[in-house]
């Protein structure tokens, strides 16, 4: 049976997120053993130079020069309890916000901090990046399309935990996986284009919470079109069932909804947060985020929205469909009723001495009159279903019914 969308048969393992046990002292980090190293990058810039450099061991990152503006420390995996406490301990931050990074289970939230800014935000897992297989959206025809780089081998949508820690003069970021959709702003700062070189660390931290945000926009652009290639299928095929396929895109974007929802919370706590960290020219720009954020719910609604109505759709397709082949069937043996009628009456065998024998037995043309009479009695019962609609086209209205409609 033709698939439109991703093998829904495919037994998939559920995401497991380890987190401290209960009653454990607060800030407590608990790592995923399966969790890759961290990978530490720094870029210090300022408005006339930049350097850009990885970090081995948290000593380089002790002894770098600061004479640069603002530091972006970003932390690709969170394998290692020890790398992400030396941080805390150097930047000083609050053991809570250490506990968030490693729990990656975090909603989208903000905290102040008497040294920091903690924000959590979500982004696609880039499976293409992270070295995973891609996903690839399969037609009812059997075609590839596209590869779909959001979306896991296993056909699921995962989202990525992305913590920000804004301080005076640094943006620290950790990030579960390696490879990101920051990379515009990298490009932005080695290219010094913008005001991003001459500001501060908190438009900075604008920048990446807006590439973060944005990052939903071309991911559901292809759901918009996987929504609109179902809503085809389900009206031209809908005997073939689709309905694990429309379960598989509402559950994605269910989770594109628990990744953006709350972000709409937190854009505006930051906002309305009076902070030294964050200027007042900056939360212009987050703002700006925070309409962003606005258009992604009322996108990813209104997709769960027609998704839901493709359900019912399915079923009254399959029910129309059932309907048709019922009416076929009743309309075939209504026909023979009266041809099996008389068959049955001519096939009783009388004695031909009989005096109650039927007179047409002898009939020299009594076996063509039978089948005369069949015929035309078919004849007659397939133009009456036809003048009330219930076989063909159905029958044309006159003027008089029409008015009656009109209220």
């Amino acid at each position: 049976m033709p698939k439109l969308g991703r093998q829904s048969a495919m037994k998939r393992k559920s995401r497991r997120y380890h987190r401290s046990p209960p009653g454990s002292s607060p800030g407590t980090l608990t790592i995923d053993p399966s969790a890759p190293k961290p990978e530490i990058q720094v870029i210090s810039y300022g408005p006339d130079e930049i350097s850009e450099q990885r970090i081995d061991s948290i000593e380089e990152l002790r002894q770098e020069d600061r004479d640069h503006v603002v530091r972006w420390v970003n932390v690709n995996g969170l394998g290692d309890a020890a790398t992400i406490q030396k941080i805390g301990e150097m930047f000083g931050l609050h053991p809570l916000a250490l506990g968030d990074v490693a729990n990656v289970s975090q909603r989208p939230k903000f905290e102040p901090y008497d040294k920091h800014l903690f924000i959590v935000t979500r982004m696609p897992l880039n499976q293409a990046r992270a070295g995973e297989d891609t996903a690839h959206r399969v037609l009812d025809k059997g075609s590839r399309a596209e590869p779909v780089p959001w979306v896991s081998h296993e056909g699921r949508l995962l989202t990525e935990q992305v913590t920000i820690c804004l301080g005076e003069d640094f943006v620290i970021t950790f990030q579960e996986q390696l490879g990101d959709v920051f990379e515009p702003v990298r490009a932005r700062l080695r290219a010094a284009s913008g005001r991003i070189r001459t500001s501060g660390a908190d438009y900075l931290a604008y920048t990446l919470l807006d590439a973060a945000i944005d990052s939903f926009f071309p991911l559901l652009e292809v759901y918009g079109e996987r929504v609109e290639d179902l809503e085809q299928a389900v009206v031209a095929r809908p005997d073939f069932g689709y309905i694990a396929d429309i379960h598989d895109l509402k559950r994605d974007l269910l989770t594109a909804r628990r990744a953006v929802w709350p972000q709409r919370e937190m854009l505006n706590a930051l906002v309305r947060h009076e902070s030294s960290f964050v200027r007042d020219e900056t939360k212009v720009f987050l703002r700006d985020c925070y309409d962003h954020t606005i258009q992604l719910i009322d996108m990813i609604e209104t997709y769960r929205e027609i998704a839901s109505g493709l359900v019912d759709i399915q079923l009254s397709s399959v029910s129309n469909r059932m309907n048709e082949i019922m009416k076929v069937l009743t309309i075939i043996a209504t026909i023979f009723i009266p041809l099996t009628f008389i068959v049955g009456i001519y096939g009783m065998n009388f004695n031909p001495d009989s005096p109650w024998n039927m007179p047409e037995l002898n009939w020299r043309y009594g076996y063509p009159a039978s089948l005369v009479l069949m015929a035309a009695i078919a004849t007659v019962l397939l133009a009456w279903f036809r003048h009330k609609g219930w076989l063909g086209r159905a029958p044309s209205r006159s003027r008089r019914d029409r008015k009656t409609d009109r209220p």
